[in-house]
């Protein structure tokens, strides 16, 4: 009983200290909590960036294969940070990197690339896309590219529908993006 009070108390204390202001305990006025990042410091910095272009090889696959696919974002505007890149699987997250943007004004390209394993992958037909998503980001509508053609898997030894073989590739483009800046 003497051990519960005091965990009551020690949680009372403990909630008070976080969720009262210092200045409110004095009889102060409390100010706004600021969290990280919320310090108004990048608050006049344009973030953008843009998935450009995303690359998937082989289209045509085996369980058990593992599928490339390299993706091209851009940063279109300024500010830098680590970001998370997604490697999507019928729109769902499979795979993700952290790569730093904008610490170079010169570096404005940024190559990726994600090596997906099909092991347990049930065979059908699977739509890839890339995703780099920063909450601030002035145009979010260009933060994730599909790859129009599907990925096609089979079970392991066999056969593709057509007689079609195992490989293939294929390239999606952000149609307003200068594809000699990516080389193809």
């Amino acid at each position: 009983m003497l051990g519960s009070k005091r965990m009551i108390w020690l949680a009372i204390g403990v909630l008070a200290t976080i969720a009262v202001p210092a200045g409110a305990v004095f009889g102060g006025t409390a100010g706004p909590i600021i969290l990280a990042d919320m310090d108004g410091g990048g608050s006049d910095t344009n973030i953008d960036l843009a998935v450009r272009q995303v690359t998937v090889t082989p289209m045509r696959a085996h369980v058990g294969d593992v599928i490339h696919v390299d993706v091209v974002i851009e940063n279109k505007a300024e500010g830098s940070r680590t970001t998370s890149a997604e490697l999507l699987v019928n729109g769902k997250v499979a795979m993700s990197h952290l790569f730093t943007w904008g610490m170079s004004p010169g570096e404005r390209l940024y190559r990726l690339s994600f090596d997906w394993d099909t092991r347990k992958v049930p065979p059908g037909e699977y739509q890839i896309g890339g995703q780099a998503f920063v909450w601030e980001d002035s145009s979010p509508f260009d933060n994730r590219l599909d790859v129009t053609q599907r990925v096609l898997i089979v079970p392991a030894g066999g056969g593709f529908p057509g007689g079609e073989t195992e490989g293939g590739s294929a390239t999606e483009t952000d149609p307003r993006f200068d594809k000699s800046r990516v080389g193809g």
